[in-house]
């Protein structure tokens, strides 16, 4: 098939924008791997800077890695049955209700983490710990989970679907885990995907509700970047893309895993 000029016209600027995107990044964890930045590439490469920022802040790490794993645990508890709740009932009021929750993506995480500490600052040993971190990554990646999940479960027969188990015996609890969870696994994959980079990514409310003590990946890369020299920062970038991509990786796997072992059962 012969292409045209158009063909060629889109190609090339969607690899000028790949390349916008993508440039900067490759430019970063260059940095983090040369021996002097400003020297470029030709002053040699070290992995020096990674295991200084591996020795000075692998405590953000692990616990970015914990907070997002718990965020991810936390929306599944509670944004899986709602957007279940929301799908079965749809009124004014639980129109009213959805929106309700996309208030926390609306408002400026530095809005809500203000009032978080308004509400909860006193309360001690809470506002010291991480689970105070927790609580606003929560709040803010609740919505994705539960748009997510309620896309799904609003493109098909959800009603006909229940009906038909309850007719055969099904109990509520065995239509919510042998019908209502297989059929909205492709939005829950997607939602945890979403929370879990999201969580472990979210700077703006993490820096007003962390201490020094519980410092997250993205709250230590600012300080790399602010107190320590260019390639300090950048390595420390190279890190957080070290940790994320597996995660993903590895809950495209599982998601993946269980849609196969889905097919085969149905088969």
């Amino acid at each position: 098939m012969k292409r045209g000029a158009a063909f060629y016209a889109q190609l090339a600027f969607t690899l000028l924008v790949c390349a916008f995107l993508i440039a900067p990044v490759i430019l970063s964890i260059l940095a983090g791997v040369t021996v002097n930045y400003q020297s470029g590439i030709q002053s040699g490469f070290t992995l020096r800077w990674v295991f200084a920022v591996w020795d000075g802040y692998r405590d953000t790490i692990f616990l970015s890695i914990g907070i997002s794993l718990a965020c991810l645990a936390g929306t599944l508890i509670l944004g899986v049955p709602a957007a279940y709740a929301l799908a079965k009932r749809q009124n004014a009021f639980s129109r009213a209700l959805e929106e309700l929750l996309v208030m926390p993506v609306a408002v400026p995480g530095l809005a809500t983490a203000l009032a978080l500490i308004v509400t909860y600052g006193g309360a001690g040993g809470f506002r010291t710990s991480w689970s105070f971190i927790l609580v606003g990554h929560i709040l803010f990646t609740l919505p994705f989970m539960v748009r997510s999940v309620l896309a799904v479960l609003s493109a098909i027969d959800l009603k006909t679907l229940e009906e038909g188990a309850a007719s055969l015996g099904a109990s509520f609890w065995q239509r919510f885990f042998h019908i209502v969870l297989p059929n909205c696994r492709g939005g829950i994959l997607a939602g945890s995907l979403m929370v879990v980079t999201l969580s472990m990514g979210e700077f703006n409310m993490t820096w007003l509700l962390h201490t020094p003590l519980t410092k997250t990946l993205p709250v230590g890369l600012a300080d790399a970047y602010a107190s320590l020299r260019l390639e300090i920062g950048s390595a420390y970038t190279l890190v957080f893309f070290l940790m994320i991509v597996p995660l993903l990786v590895a809950l495209q796997w599982l998601g993946q895993a269980r849609q196969a072992k889905f097919v085969a059962e149905d088969e």
